[in-house]
């Protein structure tokens, strides 16, 4: 399970940073939206932003709790 642990959570933070599936940073008629299932070229590009900065710190922690959880398991 420890190799598909990168792939999930990408795939789960695209799912969940499609903009307007949870919110909608900028929003078409306000600064933030919540599920109105709209997009702008704005808010694209600011979602893909978050996703590059996100998904390596998820990815980055994963491997770290994984090397602390291996070293344990073999001491």
């Amino acid at each position: 399970m420890k190799d598909w642990a990168a792939p999930l959570i990408a795939s789960a933070l695209f799912a969940l940073l499609a903009p307007g599936l949870l919110f909608q940073l900028p929003g078409k008629h306000k600064p933030f939206e919540f599920m109105n299932m709209k997009t702008t070229i704005a808010s694209m590009f600011l979602h893909t932003v978050l996703y590059a900065l996100v998904l390596p710190f998820f990815v980055i922690t994963n491997k770290i709790l994984q090397v602390r959880n291996s070293d344990k398991v073999n001491s």
